[in-house]
């Protein structure tokens, strides 16, 4: 009977070095979205249009100094650009946020949620997540680089994947120098 209560607690000291060795806290780091910024960048044939668009919450997740998730909601409704004024600018900001391109009112936020990351380098990963805009999802990869509590990334995203399809020359014939590019790049500088 002492044998068996000392070979349980041998076993029960084993099993909980075990655990506490292999089970690592996850740590969630919160991005602080006053202190971070999103940079889009459209193109067309006769030129380009940037703005920016604010995150509306989103989170690291790190296993010591690893990165090896994140998950973010993008506002929208607060997409702007920032190359106009005036007229010109409440024109295009007021065509962004329509049915035609980003449906705002119907779809007011986008996602992006991490569904791998792998390191490849020091401070970067390759990234890749589930992107969700206008109601679709697709996968994204994309390179992160993490430096203290900053990370700088640049997506290209095909915005056709996400039924945008306003001047796209691949959806409608003769637009010529009307035509829109159907990629678009997001730089984000984010601190958490």
């Amino acid at each position: 009977m002492k044998k068996t209560i000392k070979n349980l607690v041998i076993v029960a000291l084993v099993a909980f070095t075990a655990f506490a060795f292999t089970n690592k806290a996850v740590e969630k780091k919160e991005i602080k979205t006053d202190k971070s910024k999103v940079v889009w960048k459209g193109y067309k044939v006769t030129g380009s249009h940037e703005g920016t668009i604010a995150i509306k919450s989103g989170s690291l997740s790190f296993d010591g100094d690893k990165l090896i998730g994140g998950e973010f909601v993008i506002d929208m409704t607060t997409i702007s650009s920032t190359d106009l004024e005036g007229e010109y600018k409440g024109k295009l900001d007021g065509h962004l946020k329509a049915d035609d391109f980003f449906g705002v009112e119907n779809h007011p936020a986008s996602t992006l949620v991490f569904t791998k990351v792998t390191a490849s380098g020091k401070n970067a990963y390759n990234v890749t997540g589930d992107l969700t805009i206008k109601g679709k999802t697709n996968p994204i990869t994309f390179t992160i680089s993490i430096y203290g509590n900053k990370a700088t990334t640049s997506l290209k995203v095909d915005r056709t994947k996400y039924d945008i399809k306003y001047g796209s020359a691949n959806f409608f014939d003769g637009l010529k120098d009307k035509a829109i590019y159907d990629e678009f790049d997001l730089v984000a500088d984010l601190e958490f």
